[in-house]
């Protein structure tokens, strides 16, 4: 169940109507969802105990959802959420805009990011990625350039206007990499650090939150309700792809949870088939393919030097892999009814 207090109710008018809660067994969590509270519990009670509850001083309504989902349920909101990052005039994933957020998998070098970032957003891609923190499978692997990476995506921004994504790994890193960027990213291997979701969902950033390598859909939407239950409606899932026997891919790009959770949730949903498949050759295919089953956008990886690139370069697109990709994508995107989405502010002047 969820209440929705409307926005002129009192701190006493919040507890009473939790207190009726309390009284049938339901147990309220605050939560905040644009700028109304929330009393939000895990069962649904009973129909003469909503009606009551919707009767009391200061309640704008009830919503009940049926299963474990609840902020991110359609049924508490029906229309589909759009996410914009990089402010009003910046990117936004959901509605009628495809969205292609590319770049390298990890920030390097200066050199690098402005070849890089040269390709993508001539290319089209309306926003970029960069790892500055890596938490990589091996302790011995490149972890990432950290808080100089942070400054080396900034100085991308400024340059071309294109809004960041980029990973943050641990709690306490969520204030720093909030201020260098325009969505934060929470990886498979944290989708369920449930202190990390907490920081970001509180962070004012919107998310974008990858499905862990062995979760289910449900497992996943529930991850995102942490986020939301914290205030923050600007959530976006991405498949990425689920651990399978499956050898000779990366992983199993799953695009019938694209469809499923576009069914069960509002939020955008985007595709990632660079780490699914670990393979240039079927980025592209599982690009258009994810374009077809209804994503809101696809989150790439390129490389200039895809030989000499410290992390994932093996999965990589080179510039015209890239473009011939954009190129391919356009089509495929209009015939679905959408179209290649592009921030308001940015003109290729400023690249």
């Amino acid at each position: 169940m969820i209440v929705v207090m409307s926005p002129q109710a009192t701190h006493e008018q919040t507890e009473l109507a939790s207190a009726l809660l309390r009284e049938n067994g339901l147990t309220p969590v605050p939560a905040k969802a644009a700028g109304a509270t929330l009393l939000v519990s895990e069962g649904t009670g009973s129909p003469e105990l909503s009606a009551s509850v919707e009767r009391s001083a200061g309640v704008e309504r009830v919503v009940v959802v049926p299963g474990a989902q609840r902020l991110t349920s359609r049924t508490y909101h029906p229309e589909d959420t759009r996410v914009t990052a990089g402010g009003p005039d910046g990117s936004t994933l959901g509605g009628p805009g495809f969205l292609v957020i590319a770049g390298p998998c990890a920030v390097e070098t200066p050199q690098q990011m402005s070849t890089v970032v040269d390709v993508v957003a001539e290319a089209g891609a309306g926003m970029l990625r960069g790892g500055a923190f890596k938490p990589r499978t091996s302790p011995y692997s490149f972890q990432g350039l950290g808080v100089s990476g942070l400054a080396l995506l900034a100085e991308q921004r400024m340059r071309t206007g294109l809004p960041v994504v980029t990973e943050v790994v641990a709690p306490a890193d969520v204030e720093r990499v909030a201020e260098e960027s325009d969505m934060l990213q929470i990886g498979t291997r944290n989708m369920q650090n449930f202190a990390l979701l907490r920081e970001a969902g509180a962070s004012g950033r919107p998310v974008l939150l990858k499905r862990g390598m062995a979760a289910t859909i449900e497992e996943w939407l529930l991850a995102a309700e942490y986020l939301m239950q914290m205030g923050n409606g600007d959530v976006v899932l991405c498949e990425r792809g689920i651990r399978s026997f499956e050898r000779s891919t990366r992983f199993t790009l799953d695009l019938s949870a694209v469809a499923e959770a576009k069914r069960l949730t509002h939020l955008p949903v985007i595709v990632d088939p660079s780490h699914s498949t670990g393979q240039p050759h079927l980025v592209g295919p599982m690009s258009l393919a994810a374009a077809a089953c209804g994503a809101d956008g696809l989150l790439i990886d390129v490389h200039t030097n895809a030989r000499g690139a410290l992390c994932d370069g093996a999965q990589a697109l080179d510039a015209p892999q890239f473009t011939e990709l954009m190129d391919r994508l356009r089509p495929v995107v209009e015939a679905v009814g959408r179209t290649l989405a592009r921030p308001r502010s940015r003109s290729l002047a400023q690249v």
